[in-house]
């Protein structure tokens, strides 16, 4: 019987380095999310006092205050409805421009792409502001429905959902443009050129082939979208004002304003939970479809 060969150097090597190349990533989010993650669930279990602010305790009052008031479960559902809203928004107007990137062979593709790069350089707060002179009473849009005729007085556009939705699809949307651009262009052409040839038109051989095959794209691009929306906060405080409550600001209110942190800390943790609960769900719903399309 023949001795087992020895493994290579090389490959004991790559095996020795693996850990020390990922350690200052993991010590990255060790420092910056887990730890401040745990301080935070201890938080929430404290009790708050008006006089003493926050006391050291083991309760659940700041969970069950959470459920017993239904502004807060409102403020919940209202993030989550606009988060959703966002994000099919973000996929409806992304995915058209994230084809023709992904298949554009112009010589011109590297500035698209630094076009489509470039909002993200600039703040969120500086884009609310460019979103509130489009929308404002006398901002773009209602001079120009004045001035076409189509309206005699300006209309509220500032401080309602649909400002919010417009300003947070805005900051998400090259975001999921990235992320299915990656992915298409890892797509064959031929795979839908033979789907037209076998006599599929553009919308079957858009929802045969081309979604099925960019799933993990389009799972990857959502969820990342989604878990933007629902921790937005200059975005709405700027462009919904009291016109529209959302999570983020709400924990800043307690946190900042009320200095419950007890509370507060309850909300965000809350918050985290729903976030990654709903991304997870939609993302297994996603694969779980895309599996299904491809054995069938």
């Amino acid at each position: 019987m023949e001795p087992l060969a020895a493994p290579p150097a090389g490959g004991r090597r790559r095996l020795t380095l693996g850990p020390l190349l990922a350690g200052p990533a993991t010590l990255v989010v060790l420092l910056v999310i887990i730890l401040p993650s745990l301080q935070l669930i201890r938080y929430s279990f404290n009790r708050f006092d008006p006089t003493n602010l926050m006391q050291t305790a083991w309760t659940w009052q700041n969970y069950r205050e959470f459920f017993a008031n239904m502004y807060y479960f409102t403020v919940l559902m209202t993030t989550v409805k606009v988060a959703f809203i966002c994000t099919a928004l973000s996929f409806v107007l992304g995915f058209p421009v994230a084809y023709v990137l992904a298949k554009t062979q112009s010589r011109y593709k590297s500035v698209l792409i630094i076009l489509l790069v470039f909002p993200l350089l600039v703040g969120n707060v500086v884009r609310a502001a460019g979103w509130m002179a489009i929308l404002g009473t006398a901002g773009f849009v209602n001079v120009l429905l004045q001035d076409i005729g189509v309206i005699h007085a300006p209309l509220r556009l500032l401080y309602t959902p649909l400002a919010v939705i417009l300003g947070t699809t805005g900051v998400v949307l090259p975001f999921m443009i990235l992320t299915l651009q990656s992915v298409l262009e890892g797509i064959d052409i031929s795979v839908e050129e033979a789907a037209q040839n076998l006599g599929a038109n553009f919308m079957q051989t858009l929802l045969r082939v081309l979604f099925p095959m960019a799933a993990p794209g389009i799972a990857a691009g959502t969820m990342l979208v989604f878990i933007l929306c629902m921790n937005a906060y200059a975005t709405p405080v700027l462009l919904g004002g009291t016109g529209l409550a959302m999570m983020a600001p709400a924990v800043y209110d307690q946190i900042s304003q009320a200095s419950n942190w007890p509370f507060g800390a309850a909300l965000a943790l809350i918050l985290m939970v729903v976030t990654l609960l709903v991304a997870g769900l939609s993302n297994r719903l996603i694969h779980h479809r895309y599996a299904r399309t491809m054995m069938s």
